[in-house]
Protein backbone atom coordinates (compact mmCIF):
# COMPACT_ATOMS: atom_id res chain seq x y z
CA UNK A 1 0.00 0.00 0.00
CA UNK A 2 1.21 3.42 -0.56
CA UNK A 3 0.35 7.04 0.90
CA UNK A 4 -1.05 9.44 -0.94
CA UNK A 5 -3.35 12.50 -0.63
CA UNK A 6 -5.45 11.08 -3.53
CA UNK A 7 -6.53 7.74 -4.78
CA UNK A 8 -8.90 6.59 -8.10
CA UNK A 9 -10.25 3.82 -6.11
CA UNK A 10 -10.82 2.93 -2.72
CA UNK A 11 -10.54 -0.58 -1.48
CA UNK A 12 -12.61 -3.04 -2.74
CA UNK A 13 -14.94 -2.85 0.30
CA UNK A 14 -16.41 0.10 -1.08
CA UNK A 15 -16.97 -1.67 -4.70
CA UNK A 16 -19.24 -4.36 -2.49
CA UNK A 17 -21.11 -1.73 -0.93
CA UNK A 18 -21.62 0.14 -4.41
CA UNK A 19 -23.27 -3.32 -5.41
CA UNK A 20 -25.20 -3.46 -1.97
CA UNK A 21 -26.36 0.07 -2.14
CA UNK A 22 -27.39 -0.28 -5.57
CA UNK A 23 -29.65 -3.09 -4.92
CA UNK A 24 -33.16 -3.70 -2.57
CA UNK A 25 -33.47 -6.46 0.03
CA UNK A 26 -29.65 -7.12 0.18
CA UNK A 27 -27.83 -6.00 3.86
CA UNK A 28 -24.44 -6.29 4.03
CA UNK A 29 -22.26 -7.01 7.00
CA UNK A 30 -18.84 -5.75 6.56
CA UNK A 31 -16.28 -6.52 9.67
CA UNK A 32 -14.86 -3.64 10.33
CA UNK A 33 -13.23 -0.82 12.96
CA UNK A 34 -14.96 2.63 14.00
CA UNK A 35 -12.98 4.59 11.50
CA UNK A 36 -14.48 2.60 8.37
CA UNK A 37 -17.78 4.01 8.74
CA UNK A 38 -16.35 6.87 6.94
CA UNK A 39 -18.01 5.30 3.52
CA UNK A 40 -21.50 6.49 3.94
CA UNK A 41 -20.36 9.56 3.31
CA UNK A 42 -19.09 8.68 -0.56
CA UNK A 43 -23.45 7.97 -0.97
CA UNK A 44 -25.20 10.35 1.38
CA UNK A 45 -22.61 13.26 0.61
CA UNK A 46 -21.39 12.78 -3.05
CA UNK A 47 -24.23 11.13 -4.56
CA UNK A 48 -26.71 12.66 -2.62
CA UNK A 49 -28.88 9.95 -1.37
CA UNK A 50 -31.51 9.93 0.61
CA UNK A 51 -31.12 7.13 2.69
CA UNK A 52 -27.57 5.39 3.72
CA UNK A 53 -26.26 2.50 2.60
CA UNK A 54 -27.39 -1.00 3.52
CA UNK A 55 -24.57 -2.01 5.65
CA UNK A 56 -23.90 -2.89 8.72
CA UNK A 57 -20.77 -2.16 10.81
CA UNK A 58 -19.08 -4.33 13.32
CA UNK A 59 -17.05 -0.82 14.39
CA UNK A 60 -15.03 -2.72 16.82
CA UNK A 61 -12.25 -0.39 18.85
CA UNK A 62 -8.77 -0.84 19.93
CA UNK A 63 -9.69 -2.55 23.34
CA UNK A 64 -11.53 -5.02 21.56
CA UNK A 65 -8.51 -6.48 20.06
CA UNK A 66 -7.86 -8.29 23.22
CA UNK A 67 -10.93 -9.88 23.52
CA UNK A 68 -13.07 -12.11 21.15
CA UNK A 69 -13.84 -10.15 18.27
CA UNK A 70 -15.23 -13.20 15.97
CA UNK A 71 -18.37 -12.97 18.85
CA UNK A 72 -18.66 -9.19 17.82
CA UNK A 73 -18.74 -10.33 14.29
CA UNK A 74 -21.34 -12.72 15.20
CA UNK A 75 -23.61 -10.63 17.29
CA UNK A 76 -23.84 -7.70 14.44
CA UNK A 77 -24.74 -10.08 11.95
CA UNK A 78 -28.00 -11.69 14.30
CA UNK A 79 -29.00 -7.75 14.92
CA UNK A 80 -28.90 -6.94 11.38
CA UNK A 81 -30.80 -10.06 10.02
CA UNK A 82 -33.46 -9.30 12.72
CA UNK A 83 -33.96 -5.82 12.36
CA UNK A 84 -34.20 -5.69 8.81
CA UNK A 85 -35.52 -8.96 7.29
CA UNK A 86 -33.14 -9.12 4.10
CA UNK A 87 -33.64 -11.45 0.92
CA UNK A 88 -30.01 -12.32 1.27
CA UNK A 89 -27.23 -11.14 3.13
CA UNK A 90 -23.35 -10.66 2.06
CA UNK A 91 -20.76 -10.43 4.82
CA UNK A 92 -17.24 -9.46 4.80
CA UNK A 93 -13.94 -7.70 6.53
CA UNK A 94 -12.48 -3.86 5.04
CA UNK A 95 -9.06 -3.76 5.22
CA UNK A 96 -8.18 -3.55 8.64
CA UNK A 97 -10.38 -6.21 10.11
CA UNK A 98 -8.44 -8.71 7.49
CA UNK A 99 -5.48 -8.43 9.14
CA UNK A 100 -7.52 -10.13 12.53
CA UNK A 101 -8.33 -13.46 10.10
CA UNK A 102 -11.89 -13.30 11.84
CA UNK A 103 -13.29 -15.54 8.75
CA UNK A 104 -16.79 -13.76 8.55
CA UNK A 105 -18.32 -16.09 5.97
CA UNK A 106 -17.54 -19.14 8.37
CA UNK A 107 -18.61 -16.99 11.33
CA UNK A 108 -22.38 -16.38 9.44
CA UNK A 109 -22.59 -19.74 8.31
CA UNK A 110 -22.41 -20.91 11.61
CA UNK A 111 -25.72 -19.04 12.66
CA UNK A 112 -27.39 -21.07 10.50
CA UNK A 113 -29.81 -17.77 8.97
CA UNK A 114 -33.04 -18.44 7.19
CA UNK A 115 -31.55 -16.26 4.20
CA UNK A 116 -28.54 -16.92 1.58
CA UNK A 117 -25.52 -15.47 3.08
CA UNK A 118 -22.86 -15.00 0.88
CA UNK A 119 -18.97 -14.56 1.67
CA UNK A 120 -16.71 -11.95 0.58
CA UNK A 121 -13.28 -12.80 0.14
CA UNK A 122 -11.93 -9.07 -0.95
CA UNK A 123 -7.82 -9.12 -0.77
CA UNK A 124 -7.64 -5.57 0.22
CA UNK A 125 -3.92 -5.41 -0.10
CA UNK A 126 -3.76 -6.77 -3.82
CA UNK A 127 -7.22 -5.66 -5.27
CA UNK A 128 -9.21 -2.14 -5.82
CA UNK A 129 -12.82 -1.25 -5.50
CA UNK A 130 -13.94 -1.68 -9.26
CA UNK A 131 -12.41 -5.40 -8.98
CA UNK A 132 -14.13 -5.28 -5.67
CA UNK A 133 -17.80 -4.54 -6.94
CA UNK A 134 -16.90 -7.00 -10.03
CA UNK A 135 -16.54 -9.80 -7.69
CA UNK A 136 -18.98 -8.82 -5.44
CA UNK A 137 -21.95 -8.97 -8.15
CA UNK A 138 -20.39 -11.94 -9.50
CA UNK A 139 -21.05 -13.68 -6.30
CA UNK A 140 -24.22 -12.96 -6.26
CA UNK A 141 -25.16 -14.22 -9.35
CA UNK A 142 -23.40 -17.31 -8.81
CA UNK A 143 -24.62 -17.98 -5.57
CA UNK A 144 -28.43 -16.88 -6.43
CA UNK A 145 -29.09 -17.18 -10.08
CA UNK A 146 -30.51 -20.76 -10.03
CA UNK A 147 -30.78 -23.47 -12.41
CA UNK A 148 -30.98 -22.54 -16.31
CA UNK A 149 -34.37 -21.52 -17.55
CA UNK A 150 -35.87 -23.07 -20.54
CA UNK A 151 -37.01 -20.32 -22.96
CA UNK A 152 -39.46 -20.52 -25.87
CA UNK A 153 -38.26 -20.13 -29.25
CA UNK A 154 -37.93 -16.84 -29.78
CA UNK A 155 -39.99 -15.73 -32.84
CA UNK A 156 -42.56 -16.52 -31.01
CA UNK A 157 -42.34 -13.81 -28.35
CA UNK A 158 -41.02 -10.69 -27.36
CA UNK A 159 -37.21 -10.65 -27.35
CA UNK A 160 -35.77 -9.93 -23.55
CA UNK A 161 -32.19 -8.59 -22.08
CA UNK A 162 -30.95 -8.17 -19.02
CA UNK A 163 -28.92 -4.94 -17.98
CA UNK A 164 -25.76 -5.70 -16.25
CA UNK A 165 -23.01 -3.29 -14.90
CA UNK A 166 -25.02 -0.34 -13.65
CA UNK A 167 -24.16 0.37 -9.46
CA UNK A 168 -25.00 3.26 -6.72
CA UNK A 169 -21.62 5.68 -6.96
CA UNK A 170 -21.28 5.30 -10.81
CA UNK A 171 -20.61 8.07 -13.03
CA UNK A 172 -24.62 8.91 -14.88
CA UNK A 173 -25.41 5.24 -14.37
CA UNK A 174 -29.07 6.35 -13.39
CA UNK A 175 -28.91 8.50 -16.45
CA UNK A 176 -27.34 6.03 -18.84
CA UNK A 177 -29.95 2.96 -17.89
CA UNK A 178 -32.76 5.91 -18.86
CA UNK A 179 -30.91 6.31 -22.29
CA UNK A 180 -30.80 2.19 -23.20
CA UNK A 181 -34.18 1.55 -21.87
CA UNK A 182 -35.41 4.07 -24.55
CA UNK A 183 -33.01 2.57 -27.18
CA UNK A 184 -34.59 -1.05 -25.88
CA UNK A 185 -38.15 0.13 -25.86
CA UNK A 186 -37.76 2.21 -29.66
CA UNK A 187 -36.44 -1.88 -30.68
CA UNK A 188 -39.21 -3.69 -29.14
CA UNK A 189 -37.25 -6.07 -26.76
CA UNK A 190 -38.39 -6.30 -23.39
CA UNK A 191 -36.16 -5.91 -19.81
CA UNK A 192 -36.05 -8.97 -17.93
CA UNK A 193 -34.06 -7.65 -15.30
CA UNK A 194 -31.31 -4.76 -14.42
CA UNK A 195 -28.97 -5.34 -12.25
CA UNK A 196 -27.33 -4.08 -9.54
CA UNK A 197 -28.80 -1.29 -9.51
CA UNK A 198 -32.73 -1.39 -8.12
CA UNK A 199 -32.81 -5.53 -8.47
CA UNK A 200 -33.72 -7.36 -5.57
CA UNK A 201 -32.05 -10.95 -4.59
CA UNK A 202 -35.40 -12.52 -6.03
CA UNK A 203 -34.78 -10.80 -9.12
CA UNK A 204 -31.39 -12.32 -9.79
CA UNK A 205 -33.23 -15.67 -9.57
CA UNK A 206 -34.60 -14.63 -12.97
CA UNK A 207 -31.72 -13.81 -14.67
CA UNK A 208 -31.46 -16.93 -16.63
CA UNK A 209 -34.92 -16.33 -18.59
CA UNK A 210 -33.81 -13.21 -20.96
CA UNK A 211 -32.54 -14.31 -24.37
CA UNK A 212 -29.35 -12.26 -23.45
CA UNK A 213 -27.10 -9.78 -21.34
CA UNK A 214 -25.93 -6.42 -22.45
CA UNK A 215 -23.30 -5.09 -20.62
CA UNK A 216 -22.97 -1.50 -20.04
CA UNK A 217 -19.91 -1.47 -17.63
CA UNK A 218 -17.47 -3.95 -18.00
CA UNK A 219 -15.40 -3.11 -14.84
CA UNK A 220 -18.37 -4.63 -12.86
CA UNK A 221 -20.86 -6.75 -14.93
CA UNK A 222 -18.10 -9.01 -17.60
CA UNK A 223 -17.31 -11.31 -15.45
CA UNK A 224 -20.68 -12.39 -14.64
CA UNK A 225 -21.73 -12.08 -17.99
CA UNK A 226 -19.61 -14.19 -18.62
CA UNK A 227 -20.54 -17.10 -15.95
CA UNK A 228 -24.25 -16.49 -17.53
CA UNK A 229 -22.86 -17.02 -20.74
CA UNK A 230 -21.64 -20.02 -20.03
CA UNK A 231 -23.91 -21.50 -17.61
CA UNK A 232 -27.33 -20.37 -19.37
CA UNK A 233 -25.90 -19.71 -22.75
CA UNK A 234 -26.83 -16.82 -22.95
CA UNK A 235 -24.87 -14.46 -25.71
CA UNK A 236 -23.70 -11.00 -24.04
CA UNK A 237 -22.93 -7.70 -25.79
CA UNK A 238 -19.93 -5.70 -24.37
CA UNK A 239 -20.57 -2.14 -27.13
CA UNK A 240 -20.49 0.45 -24.71
CA UNK A 241 -22.94 2.62 -26.56
CA UNK A 242 -21.18 6.20 -25.71
CA UNK A 243 -20.80 8.27 -28.92
CA UNK A 244 -23.03 8.26 -32.43
CA UNK A 245 -20.54 5.40 -33.80
CA UNK A 246 -20.40 2.80 -30.77
CA UNK A 247 -24.41 3.19 -29.91
CA UNK A 248 -24.77 2.61 -33.77
CA UNK A 249 -23.07 -0.81 -33.17
CA UNK A 250 -25.00 -1.19 -30.21
CA UNK A 251 -28.00 -0.88 -31.51
CA UNK A 252 -26.99 -3.44 -34.77
CA UNK A 253 -25.52 -5.83 -31.87
CA UNK A 254 -28.43 -5.96 -30.12
CA UNK A 255 -30.82 -6.07 -32.94
CA UNK A 256 -28.98 -8.98 -34.40
CA UNK A 257 -29.32 -10.98 -30.98
CA UNK A 258 -33.08 -10.10 -30.95
CA UNK A 259 -33.93 -10.74 -34.60
CA UNK A 260 -35.72 -7.38 -35.12
CA UNK A 261 -35.12 -4.55 -37.54
CA UNK A 262 -32.52 -2.20 -36.44
CA UNK A 263 -33.44 0.66 -39.50
CA UNK A 264 -36.07 2.77 -38.00
CA UNK A 265 -34.01 3.80 -35.05
CA UNK A 266 -30.92 4.21 -36.64
CA UNK A 267 -32.44 6.45 -39.33
CA UNK A 268 -33.83 8.77 -36.70
CA UNK A 269 -31.13 9.97 -34.75
CA UNK A 270 -31.70 12.71 -32.57
CA UNK A 271 -27.89 13.84 -32.09
CA UNK A 272 -26.21 17.26 -33.21
CA UNK A 273 -22.66 15.88 -32.67
CA UNK A 274 -22.92 14.52 -36.27
CA UNK A 275 -23.90 17.99 -37.58
CA UNK A 276 -21.91 20.15 -35.58
CA UNK A 277 -18.66 17.82 -36.87
CA UNK A 278 -19.61 18.75 -40.24
CA UNK A 279 -20.14 22.33 -39.97
CA UNK A 280 -17.68 25.38 -40.40
CA UNK A 281 -17.53 26.20 -36.75
CA UNK A 282 -15.94 22.73 -35.47
CA UNK A 283 -12.99 23.44 -37.88
CA UNK A 284 -11.79 25.33 -34.49
CA UNK A 285 -11.66 21.57 -32.71
CA UNK A 286 -9.88 19.59 -35.74
CA UNK A 287 -6.65 18.59 -34.88
CA UNK A 288 -6.90 19.90 -30.92
CA UNK A 289 -4.68 17.89 -28.72
CA UNK A 290 -6.15 15.91 -26.42
CA UNK A 291 -5.41 13.93 -23.29
CA UNK A 292 -7.71 11.02 -22.06
CA UNK A 293 -7.73 9.15 -18.42
CA UNK A 294 -10.16 7.38 -16.25
CA UNK A 295 -11.71 4.41 -15.88
CA UNK A 296 -11.21 1.89 -19.02
CA UNK A 297 -14.70 2.01 -20.25
CA UNK A 298 -15.08 5.68 -20.13
CA UNK A 299 -11.51 6.33 -21.18
CA UNK A 300 -10.89 4.09 -24.56
CA UNK A 301 -14.88 5.18 -25.37
CA UNK A 302 -14.19 8.87 -25.55
CA UNK A 303 -10.74 8.47 -26.95
CA UNK A 304 -12.70 7.58 -29.69
CA UNK A 305 -15.55 10.05 -29.21
CA UNK A 306 -12.80 12.90 -29.64
CA UNK A 307 -10.61 11.50 -32.49
CA UNK A 308 -13.18 9.31 -34.84
CA UNK A 309 -16.50 12.18 -34.32
CA UNK A 310 -14.74 15.82 -33.44
CA UNK A 311 -11.80 15.18 -35.17
CA UNK A 312 -9.36 16.00 -31.98
CA UNK A 313 -5.56 14.53 -31.74
CA UNK A 314 -5.25 12.06 -28.95
CA UNK A 315 -1.57 12.54 -27.66
CA UNK A 316 -2.47 10.91 -24.11
CA UNK A 317 -4.38 7.58 -23.30
CA UNK A 318 -4.91 6.00 -19.97
CA UNK A 319 -6.15 4.27 -17.26
CA UNK A 320 -6.06 3.21 -13.26
CA UNK A 321 -8.32 0.31 -14.07
CA UNK A 322 -5.63 -2.42 -14.40
CA UNK A 323 -7.18 -5.16 -15.47
CA UNK A 324 -8.16 -3.83 -18.79
CA UNK A 325 -4.94 -2.52 -19.26
CA UNK A 326 -4.24 -4.53 -22.32
CA UNK A 327 -7.11 -3.10 -24.16
CA UNK A 328 -5.95 0.30 -23.05
CA UNK A 329 -2.82 -0.17 -24.62
CA UNK A 330 -4.06 -1.73 -28.18
CA UNK A 331 -6.12 1.46 -28.73
CA UNK A 332 -3.05 3.75 -27.65
CA UNK A 333 -0.96 1.94 -30.69
CA UNK A 334 -3.75 2.83 -32.47
CA UNK A 335 -2.81 6.74 -32.18
CA UNK A 336 0.98 6.12 -32.73
CA UNK A 337 1.51 6.65 -28.17
CA UNK A 338 1.99 5.30 -25.19
CA UNK A 339 -0.77 4.44 -22.71
CA UNK A 340 -0.15 5.43 -19.16
CA UNK A 341 -1.65 2.58 -16.90
CA UNK A 342 -1.05 3.76 -13.47
CA UNK A 343 -3.40 4.85 -10.34
CA UNK A 344 -0.17 7.70 -9.34
CA UNK A 345 -1.84 11.11 -9.62
CA UNK A 346 1.34 12.45 -10.08
CA UNK A 347 2.66 9.98 -12.81
CA UNK A 348 -0.50 11.54 -14.46
CA UNK A 349 0.12 14.94 -14.07
CA UNK A 350 3.84 14.00 -15.35
CA UNK A 351 2.57 12.58 -18.54
CA UNK A 352 -0.22 15.53 -19.30
CA UNK A 353 2.76 17.53 -19.07
CA UNK A 354 5.11 15.56 -21.23
CA UNK A 355 2.03 15.45 -23.71
CA UNK A 356 1.30 19.77 -23.62
CA UNK A 357 -2.38 18.83 -24.73
CA UNK A 358 -4.56 21.56 -25.44
CA UNK A 359 -7.64 19.94 -23.76
CA UNK A 360 -8.02 17.14 -20.55
CA UNK A 361 -10.86 14.67 -20.38
CA UNK A 362 -10.33 12.86 -17.28
CA UNK A 363 -11.63 12.54 -13.32
CA UNK A 364 -11.90 15.13 -10.73
CA UNK A 365 -8.04 14.52 -10.14
CA UNK A 366 -7.19 15.37 -13.62
CA UNK A 367 -9.41 18.65 -13.14
CA UNK A 368 -7.42 19.73 -10.36
CA UNK A 369 -4.45 18.96 -12.52
CA UNK A 370 -5.25 20.68 -15.43
CA UNK A 371 -6.38 23.69 -13.17
CA UNK A 372 -2.97 24.26 -12.23
CA UNK A 373 -1.42 23.43 -15.48
CA UNK A 374 -3.65 26.38 -16.91
CA UNK A 375 -5.52 23.57 -18.89
CA UNK A 376 -9.05 23.43 -20.20
CA UNK A 377 -10.41 20.07 -19.02
CA UNK A 378 -13.67 18.23 -18.57
CA UNK A 379 -15.01 15.44 -16.24
CA UNK A 380 -15.46 12.10 -17.97
CA UNK A 381 -15.02 9.26 -15.45
CA UNK A 382 -15.12 8.20 -11.74
CA UNK A 383 -13.46 9.30 -9.64
CA UNK A 384 -16.19 11.72 -9.49
CA UNK A 385 -17.45 14.82 -6.88
CA UNK A 386 -20.57 16.37 -5.80
CA UNK A 387 -21.04 18.52 -9.18
CA UNK A 388 -20.99 15.39 -11.28
CA UNK A 389 -23.94 14.08 -9.78
CA UNK A 390 -26.37 16.70 -11.44
CA UNK A 391 -29.90 16.62 -10.56
CA UNK A 392 -30.95 16.88 -14.51
CA UNK A 393 -30.87 14.44 -16.77
CA UNK A 394 -26.88 13.90 -17.95
CA UNK A 395 -26.65 10.87 -19.94
CA UNK A 396 -23.54 9.54 -21.08
CA UNK A 397 -24.90 6.75 -23.30
CA UNK A 398 -26.82 7.05 -26.06
CA UNK A 399 -27.74 9.61 -28.49
CA UNK A 400 -29.00 11.61 -25.98
CA UNK A 401 -25.80 11.06 -24.20
CA UNK A 402 -24.01 12.19 -27.49
CA UNK A 403 -25.48 15.21 -27.32
CA UNK A 404 -24.16 15.49 -23.74
CA UNK A 405 -20.95 14.84 -24.62
CA UNK A 406 -20.58 17.01 -27.06
CA UNK A 407 -21.46 19.73 -24.82
CA UNK A 408 -18.79 18.53 -21.95
CA UNK A 409 -15.86 18.63 -24.97
CA UNK A 410 -16.73 21.28 -26.97
CA UNK A 411 -17.73 23.95 -24.03
CA UNK A 412 -14.25 23.73 -22.26
CA UNK A 413 -12.04 24.69 -25.59
CA UNK A 414 -14.30 27.06 -26.37
CA UNK A 415 -14.77 29.01 -23.09
CA UNK A 416 -11.36 28.76 -23.07
CA UNK A 417 -10.66 30.69 -26.29
CA UNK A 418 -13.08 33.63 -24.34
CA UNK A 419 -11.04 34.18 -21.60
CA UNK A 420 -7.76 33.97 -24.17
CA UNK A 421 -9.64 36.40 -26.18
CA UNK A 422 -10.28 38.84 -23.16
CA UNK A 423 -6.58 38.35 -21.82
CA UNK A 424 -5.26 39.85 -25.00
CA UNK A 425 -7.44 42.49 -25.26
CA UNK A 426 -7.09 43.42 -21.32
CA UNK A 427 -4.89 46.56 -22.28
CA UNK A 428 -6.96 47.64 -25.35
CA UNK A 429 -8.45 51.17 -24.61
CA UNK A 430 -12.13 49.61 -25.35
CA UNK A 431 -11.74 46.62 -23.41
CA UNK A 432 -9.43 47.36 -20.34
CA UNK A 433 -10.89 47.10 -16.91
CA UNK A 434 -11.77 50.59 -16.20
CA UNK A 435 -13.75 51.19 -19.51
CA UNK A 436 -17.66 51.52 -19.64
CA UNK A 437 -19.83 48.70 -21.07
CA UNK A 438 -19.42 49.00 -24.65
CA UNK A 439 -23.49 48.38 -24.92
CA UNK A 440 -24.21 52.03 -22.79
CA UNK A 441 -23.19 54.42 -25.34
CA UNK A 442 -21.18 56.97 -24.88
CA UNK A 443 -22.19 59.06 -22.43
CA UNK A 444 -21.08 62.42 -21.49
CA UNK A 445 -19.25 61.50 -18.15
CA UNK A 446 -17.36 59.00 -20.25
CA UNK A 447 -14.94 61.60 -22.48
CA UNK A 448 -14.47 63.59 -18.94
CA UNK A 449 -13.52 60.53 -16.96
CA UNK A 450 -10.80 59.43 -19.42
CA UNK A 451 -9.11 63.17 -19.79
CA UNK A 452 -9.49 63.06 -15.94
CA UNK A 453 -7.69 59.69 -15.57
CA UNK A 454 -3.54 60.30 -15.04
CA UNK A 455 -1.61 57.67 -17.68
CA UNK A 456 0.70 56.03 -15.80
CA UNK A 457 4.16 56.49 -16.37
CA UNK A 458 6.01 53.52 -18.68
CA UNK A 459 7.62 51.19 -17.19
CA UNK A 460 11.60 50.92 -17.48
CA UNK A 461 13.65 49.17 -19.59
CA UNK A 462 15.64 46.67 -18.67
CA UNK A 463 19.16 47.28 -18.23
CA UNK A 464 20.94 45.36 -21.10
CA UNK A 465 21.84 41.52 -20.67
CA UNK A 466 25.75 40.45 -20.40
CA UNK A 467 26.43 37.61 -23.14
CA UNK A 468 27.84 35.27 -20.86
CA UNK A 469 27.16 31.54 -19.83
CA UNK A 470 26.01 29.93 -17.12
CA UNK A 471 28.82 26.88 -15.37
CA UNK A 472 28.68 24.40 -12.87
CA UNK A 473 25.25 23.55 -10.75
CA UNK A 474 23.64 26.73 -12.24
CA UNK A 475 23.77 25.38 -15.65
CA UNK A 476 20.78 23.15 -14.67
CA UNK A 477 18.35 25.97 -13.08
CA UNK A 478 15.63 27.28 -14.62
CA UNK A 479 16.93 30.92 -15.82
CA UNK A 480 13.99 33.72 -14.68
CA UNK A 481 12.41 35.20 -17.52
CA UNK A 482 12.79 39.53 -18.21
CA UNK A 483 9.18 41.63 -17.33
CA UNK A 484 9.33 41.70 -21.35
CA UNK A 485 9.60 38.48 -21.99
CA UNK A 486 7.07 37.26 -19.81
CA UNK A 487 4.45 40.15 -21.25
CA UNK A 488 4.60 38.75 -24.41
CA UNK A 489 4.42 34.92 -23.33
CA UNK A 490 0.96 36.11 -22.05
CA UNK A 491 -0.11 36.97 -25.48
CA UNK A 492 0.64 33.33 -26.79
CA UNK A 493 -3.04 31.04 -26.49
CA UNK A 494 -3.75 29.51 -23.14
CA UNK A 495 -3.63 26.06 -24.60
CA UNK A 496 -0.61 26.17 -26.01
CA UNK A 497 1.39 28.71 -23.64
CA UNK A 498 3.15 26.12 -21.17
CA UNK A 499 4.17 24.46 -23.87
CA UNK A 500 5.72 27.71 -25.43
CA UNK A 501 7.37 28.16 -22.10
CA UNK A 502 9.00 24.84 -21.65
CA UNK A 503 10.58 24.86 -24.73
CA UNK A 504 11.37 28.22 -24.27
CA UNK A 505 13.14 27.42 -20.54
CA UNK A 506 14.63 24.14 -22.28
CA UNK A 507 16.59 26.26 -24.91
CA UNK A 508 17.81 28.45 -22.23
CA UNK A 509 18.74 25.87 -20.28
CA UNK A 510 20.86 24.34 -23.17
CA UNK A 511 22.65 27.06 -23.98
CA UNK A 512 23.51 28.16 -20.07
CA UNK A 513 21.14 31.45 -20.81
CA UNK A 514 21.26 33.46 -17.10
CA UNK A 515 17.97 35.42 -18.54
CA UNK A 516 15.36 35.06 -20.63
CA UNK A 517 14.68 37.86 -22.93
CA UNK A 518 12.62 38.48 -25.22
CA UNK A 519 14.78 37.90 -28.05
CA UNK A 520 15.32 34.60 -26.62
CA UNK A 521 11.67 33.42 -26.73
CA UNK A 522 11.89 34.69 -30.19
CA UNK A 523 15.12 32.41 -31.33
CA UNK A 524 13.55 29.46 -29.04
CA UNK A 525 10.35 29.70 -30.98
CA UNK A 526 12.72 29.67 -34.42
CA UNK A 527 14.53 26.71 -33.58
CA UNK A 528 11.60 24.99 -32.57
CA UNK A 529 9.53 25.63 -35.29
CA UNK A 530 11.92 23.82 -38.04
Amino acid sequence: MQLTVWTYEGPPHIGAMRVATAMEGLHYVLHAPQGDTYADLLFTMIERRAERPPVTYTTFQAQDLGRDTAAIFKDAVAAAYARFQPQAMIVGASCTAELIQDDPGGLARALDLPVPVIPLELPAYQKKENWGASETFYRLVRALAGAPAERPPQGTRRPSCNILGPTALGFRHRDDLIEIRRLLDRLGIAVNVVAPLGASPADLTRLGEADFNLVLYPEVARSAALYLEKTFRQPLVDVVPIGVGATRRFVEAVAALAEVDPAPVLADIASRLPWYSRSVDSTYLTGKRVFVFGDATHALAIARVAAQELGFRLVGLGTYTREFAREVRAEAALHGIEATITDDYLDVEAAIQAAAPELVLGTQMERHIAKRLGLPCAVISAPIHVQDFPARHSPQMGFEGANVLFDTLVHPLMMGLEEHLLGMFRDDPEFHDGAAPSHLGHGPNRKADALERVPEAPPLAPAPVPAITVQGADAVRTAPWAPEAEKELKKIPFFVRGKARANTERFARERHLPLITLEILYDAKAHFGR
